[in-house]
């Protein structure tokens, strides 16, 4: 029998090398995808290939009772299943039921209105890669036994390792369990699960039914792409007439199939059709006699899910069980008897009588829709059928009639469950031309729409393959809307209260959920070494990386078109400050005096956001640039202090235009928003702050997420604009000091329209070039060095701070606007004070004059010496709530002098 991964491996070169078995388990196809043009087929999966129903199903079983024997009755008792969308849910479901006595949870891609999400997850190599978990019972993953993670194929591991550290961040355990079918892992990934259970601290076992890797030679993605193509234009439809040789043609041109002259074989077809009507596989004789789709009633089990998006538990399981024998004996009659409407073109009522002698029948499912089907298929194989099962998919795959090809023929046809992502084309393959006498074409009640029955959609496509198609709709489970924080459970007990009062109204308070998921995806947060020279635990920045685009301009020119109102800080970056031998001097020396000071306030403000959310662990959100050395140095605190593991990630905010709001989406898909703790370096006047207060409540309005608590938590309060803060000293934080060089070579954020799209993050560049002058690590070192001498200190002034009236008094926003007025520049963002801002101002933009306040020497020496080499005079003032201000030239063209554009007068 010809290997159908033959042709793939003849002409790509292509090898599977491994367990003796693996032929068998897998053949190979080509598709488009940018980062991987080869798909490896399972024959035992029931998606691509159909396959028996009772060795699809075993397949499973025999892994989940492998995991039972692994976990021991006691803890597979408290484990919890989980299967990944869309290939692997009814894989997990069978895991799920050999191990017996766990509940099951799949991941899906389809959003359900009124249902909040438990978390999500990227799947890199996929076409569609955003996997949302949406369970009835938020419970469901907080337990803190196993977690059994199935999937149909382990290649790189970075599915499972993505999944594992989204849900571990959020919900820790101690043990998890990957299972696959095949594990096709090479040598450089084999290390890379050890690592990462060393990492978070928890043990990870794997369980395959095979195990192997894929040997890719240089340049296949290349040469695969270019056969993709070549087949595709070998394959064109015609232009004008009837279909061709090969049958009617794919509409989307991506992949089609060629036909042999001998007709196709009895496994496999020839035709790869969009079915624009009636017909049948070219290279047979004559069509036969056919009838129009018959409905068949299921009468499927009150309360049992029609899968596990939302959860199936143990109990469930039994009750489906029990009614799968009659379903099945439905659809039977249905596929054994004519159908009595004919010619009506809609759907008849299924048969009466006995069901003639069995034909070849396939039970094909839907999609994510794979349990349902398959159990069925299961029965109907019990009850004596010939019986196959696969089903649709979204993933366009090349067809090649080629016995060694293992996607011989595929249909086309637009979704029919209007998904979120918007309208486009599904497949189902190695259907047509297969000899399949009766199709029993399950789906569920969201995908019973008109564009299911239409002239051109997947009933139709069967119908002009098969002579006999049956429709089972199985009813969409959508659980009762629950209640998913404590605000929440209150609001609901006390609606339940009044519920008994007044039974007609509603047990349950209005419920607010998240928005759809985007129809662009958002990918997961870059990470060092590849961007920033933070270790990757240490932050995830929320950015696309923009390393590679020429953002720099001369800082006089961005100033001019700045206040010019030609362009906006944020569309562009400042060259990078180099500082002079003689200015690292004065960091490090700023840093050696500064540590133990900057320690004891990273200290008082992560104990206060410990002690502010007692039993909650705090997500570390910081606002790049400033704030991300601080979040660093706050998750450091609370792992020293407490062994707290606290995630951070680093988003962008831009003056004027809000918070990156595509962060906030990731977040809450990620997070419960209520966990956010925002971060900054220190306050200035208090504009971030209004600013992220004004984001937020626009955000939560648009989107309907609520939760995020705009407070920001700051290293230093200066200008009294915020409750939760290490100290309202203003003094010389080293890491204002300089730009990316102490920020993990990170620029400013950008947002430019041409760059950063609607579906995108703002944008960031990681300046690789500048290593050797990189002291970001320096500084987070030399700053935790302090942290136990600091200990008793920050003990005391959190037990200070929490005692305290710590309302914003905004005194600083208050002397900003006197200085703006008294100096004739009349814009407060041209007013910056505080000695990071007023660093900034010497670093970033075009100063006018600096204003110190007397005495506060010990902590501007690096200002005096910027001012010194930009020429820029320093004024001693008194009774000045900072220890300086930065004023920004104000209305600056390059040929101007003063704030009038003429003069400037020095007071």
């Amino acid at each position: 029998m010809v290997w159908t991964g033959t042709w793939v491996a003849e002409r790509l070169g292509v090898e599977l090398i491994g367990d003796e078995a693996l032929p068998a388990l897998l053949g190979l196809a080509l598709r488009r995808n940018p980062k991987r043009a080869h798909l490896l087929v399972s024959s035992v999966l029931g998606k691509h290939v159909p396959q028996r129903p009772s060795v699809v199903y075993g397949s499973g079983l025999d892994l989940g009772r492998r995991v039972r024997a692994l976990l021991g009755d006691e803890e597979a008792a408290r484990s919890v299943v989980l299967g990944y969308a869309e290939t692997a849910t009814a894989l997990g479901h069978a895991v799920a039921d050999g191990l017996g006595l766990a509940p099951y949870l799949h991941s899906t891609r389809r959003p359900v209105d009124g249902v909040a999400r438990a978390g999500g997850f990227e799947e890199s190599h996929s076409h569609a890669t955003s996997h949302l978990l949406l369970p009835e019972d938020p419970k469901l993953l907080a337990g803190d036994g196993p977690l059994v993670l199935v999937d149909d194929e382990f290649s790189t591991g970075n599915t499972v390792l993505n999944t594992v550290r989204a849900l571990h961040e959020r919900y820790p355990r101690d043990r998890y369990v990957v299972v696959a079918l095949v594990d096709m892992r090479s040598a450089a990934d084999l290390g890379r699960l050890d690592a990462f259970a060393t990492e978070i601290g928890a043990r990870v076992d794997l369980i395959s039914g095979a195990a192997g890797t894929v040997r890719l030679p240089e340049g296949v993605l290349e040469k695969g792409q270019a056969l993709v193509a070549e087949h595709e234009r070998a394959y064109e439809p015609p232009s004008a007439g009837g279909p061709s040789a090969a049958g009617s043609a794919s509409s989307s041109g991506l992949a089609r199939s060629s036909t042999p002259a001998s007709g196709p074989g009895p496994d496999h077809g020839s035709v790869s059709a969009s079915g624009s009507g009636p017909g049948i596989a070219a290279g047979s004789a004559a069509a036969p006699h056919r009838h129009d789709p018959v409905r068949v009633a299921l009468d499927w089990p009150e309360d049992v899910p029609d899968g596990g998006r939302h959860g199936f538990t143990p109990d469930q399981r039994d009750r489906l069980e029990a009614a799968l024998p009659a379903m099945a004996g439905r659809i039977a009659e249905a596929l054994g008897g004519p159908a009595v409407e004919q010619g009506t073109g809609t759907l008849a009522a299924p048969p009466a009588g006995p069901r003639t002698a069995g034909p070849r029948v396939l039970v094909l499912g839907f999609e994510e829709l794979m349990y349902a089907p398959l159990r069925l298929g299961t029965a109907l194989e019990d009850a004596g059928l010939d019986v196959r099962y696969s089903t649709t998919t979204r993933s366009p795959v090349l067809a090649v009639d080629d016995p060694g090809y293992a996607i011989r023929t595929r249909l086309v046809f637009p979704a029919h469950d209007d998904p979120a992502d918007g309208p486009g084309e599904r497949y189902a393959y190695n259907v047509a031309g297969a000899g399949f006498e009766a199709v029993a074409l399950v789906v569920d009640s969201s995908a019973d729409t008109p564009a299911l029955h239409a002239p051109d959609g997947l009933l139709a496509q069967l119908a002009a393959h098969i002579p006999r198609v049956v429709l089972a709709v199985v009813p969409s489970y959508t659980p009762a809307p629950a209640p998913h924080s404590p605000y929440e459970a209150h609001e609901a007990h006390e609606a339940h209260k009044a519920h008994e009062a007044t039974p007609n109204a509603s047990p349950y308070p209005p419920q607010v959920t998240e928005a759809p998921e985007r129809s662009s995806m958002l990918p997961e947060p870059l990470r060092g070494p590849a961007f920033s020279s933070y270790a990757p635990e240490e932050v995830g920045w929320l950015l696309q990386d923009l390393s590679d685009v020429e953002l720099e301009a001369p800082t006089e020119e961005r100033e001019e078109a700045i206040q010019s109102g030609g362009a906006h800080y944020a569309e562009s970056l400042p060259v990078e400050y180099q500082p002079s031998d003689r200015y690292q001097e004065l960091f490090h020396t700023a840093l050696e005096t500064s540590a133990a000071r900057i320690a004891r306030a990273v200290g008082t403000v992560t104990e206060t956001v410990l002690a502010e959310r007692p039993g909650r662990r705090p997500v570390l959100v910081s606002l790049a640039r400033a704030g991300t050395p601080v979040g660093v140095l706050m998750r450091r605190w609370a792992q020293a202090r407490h062994g707290l593991e606290l995630p951070h990630y680093a988003v962008s905010i831009v003056r004027g235009r809000g918070i990156d709001a595509n962060a906030l989406r990731w977040l809450a898909a990620h997070h419960d928003p209520a966990d956010v703790v925002f971060v900054d370096g220190w306050t200035g006047k208090g504009a971030i702050t209004r600013e992220l207060a004004d984001a937020i409540k626009e955000f939560e309005a648009a989107e309907g997420v609520t939760g995020f608590d705009p407070e920001i938590a700051v290293l230093a309060d200066p200008g009294s604009c915020v409750r939760t803060y290490g100290t309202r000293e203003d003094f010389l934080i080293p890491s204002a000091c300089l730009n990316s060089t102490v920020s993990g070579l990170i620029s400013r954020t950008v947002l430019r329209a041409d760059l950063v799209g609607p579906d995108d993050f703002h944008g960031g560049k990681f300046y690789r070039e500048l290593a050797g002058a990189d002291v970001s690590n320096d500084f987070l070192d030399a700053v935790a060095a302090r942290f136990d001498e600091v200990g008793g200190a920050v003990d005391a002034d959190t037990k200070e701070l929490l005692a305290a009236d710590r309302t914003p008094t905004w005194e600083g926003w208050a002397a900003v606007e006197r200085i703006s007025e008294e100096y004739g520049i009349h814009d407060v963002n041209l007013v910056k004070p505080g000695v990071g801002e007023t660093t900034r101002v010497l670093l970033r933009r075009v100063p006018w004059k600096i204003l110190a306040k007397r005495g506060a020497d010990a902590d501007l020496a690096h200002v005096r010496l910027l001012a010194e080499q930009r020429g820029v005079p320093v004024e001693f003032v008194d009774e000045l709530p900072y220890s300086c201000v930065g004023l920004i030239h104000p209305q600056y063209t390059r040929g101007a002098t003063g704030a009038d554009g003429r003069a400037v007068v020095s007071q």
